[in-house]
């Protein structure tokens, strides 16, 4: 009985295995095209005319760039860090506090997720040139300010989201075993709450990080005259032409991206499986 069904399950799940082959093909299409086109040895992107890695030379030799992969790494890196804490903190506080207004707050949280990027950017835009206006003459990373404060403002609610849904599984009993047992409201925060919290802050800091990292609406409207990031230097590339140099700039960024990805991941598996080896 069995053996006559395998074949009907087989083609019963055809079509979603094929429809999985197109979905794949449809998103990762265009990023295989432009990593292949990085290695073309021809200023018209169109054109094969053979293999090479000069342009990758051109990236590196190109100050301009890497000042502006530069300026990005650093905004994508202290906004994950303070979105990360900001977020935690403001996803514990809604898992463990009642509060008036609570509904309006965490309604008001998710405003920054919803919010198209491109009102978003205008309203920085207004905020940092009429409200708050940012210094120009900072010296680095000061200057990058604006553009940070921006980052946070729609990096930390992912991360309040993400981190509350992992909260919701948690056993508040073990919280208070640990308080009877003689730890403190902030140890056991730090040895119970955290470590169960930690997956989601990972996942929650790779999303903070990567948001930020080729965000270009809310940078484009906030960054100054002298501060260039990387997708706007990339933008301004684009303009003119896309040469093999603007590809083999992405491709270096989808890497780095990649690669974060995976750590992150790893590290990720790594703590679910030592709770579900404790458990």
């Amino acid at each position: 009985m069995s053996q006559k069904a395998a074949p009907l399950d087989y083609l019963a799940r055809w079509p979603l295995r094929l429809w999985l082959v197109l979905v794949t093909i449809f998103l990762y299409a265009p990023l295989l095209t432009l990593i292949a086109f990085s290695f073309n040895d021809s200023r018209r992107n169109i054109v094969w005319q053979g293999f090479t890695l000069d342009w990758y030379g051109a990236v590196f030799n190109d100050t301009d760039l890497l000042a502006a992969f530069g300026n990005s790494l650093t905004i994508a890196a202290i906004s994950t860090i303070v979105s990360l804490v900001l977020g935690a903190l403001v996803a514990v506080a809604c898992w463990r506090f009642r509060f008036p207004l609570k509904p309006a707050f965490e309604g008001a949280l998710a405003l920054p997720i919803v919010v198209p990027e491109i009102c978003m950017g205008v309203a920085m835009l207004v905020f940092f040139s009429r409200v708050m206006p940012w210094p120009d003459d900072l010296p680095w990373p000061f200057s990058l300010g604006a553009i940070i404060i921006a980052h946070i403002s729609f990096s930390f609610p992912f991360v309040a989201v993400i981190v509350r849904a992992r909260l919701a599984s948690f056993n508040r009993e073990l919280e208070e075993a640990a308080k009877d047992l003689g730890a403190s409201e902030w140890r056991a925060f730090i040895d119970v709450l955290v470590p169960h919290m930690k997956p989601a802050l990972i996942a929650g800091a790779l999303l903070a990080f990567t948001l930020s990292l080729d965000d270009f609406v809310i940078t484009f409207f906030t960054a100054g005259p002298d501060t260039v990031t990387f997708p706007v230097k990339v933008y301004s590339m684009v303009r003119f032409s896309v040469t093999p140099e603007v590809n083999a700039a992405s491709t270096l960024l989808i890497v780095v991206t990649v690669l974060l990805t995976a750590i992150g991941l790893r590290m990720q598996g790594k703590d679910v499986a030592k709770m579900e080896g404790g458990q």
